[in-house]
């Protein structure tokens, strides 16, 4: 592992919970939701969400589908049960069906696309009637790749886990207690039976992420990243990934025509009280 991957969990999960704490009560909220997949980065979510706002004020959600590993469940519930949050489960199978059932060219990407929109369009709407914000579970990899659906997964109103690497959830998912099952699992949108992600990109968290620190964070040239040792290869399709999906990360972008245009230079909240 990358030295610059390493964090102090202590430090990190007191940042990381004093900003859900700050971001979420400054707008009048004091609940979160959010939905639980099983997995370790709607887990880490969830228990720093738990730690910031209490458990009594987190909401977790879980939306399964048929074609849902019946461990996913049981993994979410493993938090549950540990923190004591508030939780629901959701069945999406009629919503997706419903549009698969008009769209006879449904290929499994898509569906799985509708999936995460679907669970997130619930979420949404339990925000509404928890009245909590939405906080997000994609951590810095997925979204540096473009590994999310945008509208689906990648929604969200505060996400805490968006500055770690995957390397580095799992380092912090330890230390604040993630239960052990979900450490081990092999990382999976469960979205269609038998995906993991590692097979979806084609290589593993740990080298993508050991590639990642270098050439963002440390800003390493492609000539500086061979030099270390990298396939050109790999080099080359993972700088691809992340211009591909900048699009992904933004909000969307409004062309200037006014004198303060959203997003351009109508963006200091500190002038509004937030």
């Amino acid at each position: 592992m990358h030295n610059s991957l390493h964090i102090d969990s202590k430090v990190a999960q007191l940042v990381l919970t004093q900003f859900l704490s700050n971001e979420i009560t400054k707008v009048g909220f004091n609940k979160a939701v959010l939905g639980l997949s099983g997995g370790i980065d709607s887990a880490l979510s969830c228990y720093l969400a738990a730690k910031a706002l209490g458990a009594e004020n987190v909401l977790a959600v879980r939306l399964p589908y048929r074609a849902s590993s019946a461990a996913s469940l049981d993994h979410a519930q493993l938090v549950i049960d540990d923190l004591g949050v508030a939780s629901e489960t959701v069945e999406i199978t009629a919503m997706v069906d419903a549009l698969a059932a008009v769209s006879p060219d449904m290929t499994p990407h898509r569906l799985g696309n509708v999936m995460a929109r679907i669970r997130m369009t619930v979420i949404f709407d339990r925000s509404f009637s928890w009245n909590g914000l939405v906080v997000g579970t994609s951590n810095k990899t997925e979204l540096l790749l473009g590994y999310g659906t945008i509208f689906g997964d990648l929604a969200s109103a505060v996400n805490p886990i968006g500055d770690l690497y995957k390397t580095q959830v799992r380092q912090l998912s330890r230390a604040i207690g993630v239960p052990e099952p979900i450490l081990t699992k092999a990382p999976s949108a469960d979205l269609i039976p038998g995906q993991t992600d590692e097979d979806d990109l084609g290589f593993s968290y740990a080298e993508v992420d050991n590639l990642l620190v270098q050439m963002v964070d440390e800003r390493f040239s492609r000539d500086e990243l061979l030099a270390e040792g990298y396939a050109a290869e790999m080099v080359d399709r993972v700088y691809g990934l992340i211009r591909q999906s900048q699009y992904k990360r933004e909000l969307p972008i409004i062309p200037k025509i006014s004198g303060r245009t959203l997003g351009h230079d109508f963006r200091y909240l500190r002038d509004w009280g937030t």
